[in-house]
């Protein structure tokens, strides 16, 4: 009797052992499914710069989110006579935008500044700005006509509600005469961080 009921006391323990592991190999398993997956998406794209331009903020947050993921240091490109609510009603034919579509002579923006400290430093520079009348809004225009992008890889993007990314960025790489200009990307008005993200896993 005695030995059976040692041997019960051991059965048991060996149980209540089996049951506290088990239950810590789930807590491990449950710990690592709850942790965030995160991308380094910097690899292989080098010190990046992501230069914007942003009429509405819609460009500019994809800029943000772009700048984040690639640990990418951002640019503004700032007209010094900025927009207006009233001079970007398209439907104006009255309008700032409109009057420049029209007269393609009126579409040279000056702008604050096309400096970038350390310029010559970044690998990877995205140009990112919204399409107006199914072009880049122009007053990215001097950012890239004053800026010299051998030896960049460059990475357009576009914000738009409906028009397409069409030759955007084919017609920036004709003016900048320089850099390896890749393909462009165009993003709706109300751009996703996934969406986002996906499109960089892509080009890596």
């Amino acid at each position: 009797m005695k030995l059976k009921k040692a041997l019960m006391i051991l059965l048991t323990g060996f149980v209540a052992v089996s049951l506290v592991g088990c239950q810590s190999n789930q807590d491990n398993a449950s710990q690592k499914e709850e942790q965030p997956q995160t991308t380094d998406t910097s690899k292989g794209l080098g010190k990046t710069l992501v230069v914007y331009y942003s009429a509405t903020g819609n460009t500019e947050n994809v800029a943000k989110i772009i700048a984040e993921k690639t640990n990418g240091q951002l640019f503004k490109i700032e007209p010094k006579d900025t927009y207006s609510g009233d001079d970007l009603d398209w439907t104006n034919e009255n309008s700032r935008v409109t009057r420049e579509y029209e007269n393609e002579s009126e579409r040279n923006v000056e702008l604050v500044s096309t400096n970038v400290d350390d310029w010559n430093t970044y690998e990877t520079v995205f140009i990112g700005y919204p399409i107006w009348w199914s072009i880049t809004a122009w007053p990215v225009d001097n950012f890239v006509k004053n800026n010299d992008f051998t030896g960049k890889k460059v990475i357009p993007f576009c914000t738009s509600s409906s028009s397409s990314f069409g030759e955007s960025g084919e017609l920036l790489s004709k003016m900048a005469g320089t850099g390896d200009w890749q393909e462009g990307k165009r993003f709706s008005s109300g751009a996703s961080s996934t969406d986002i993200q996906e499109w960089l896993d892509e080009l890596k």
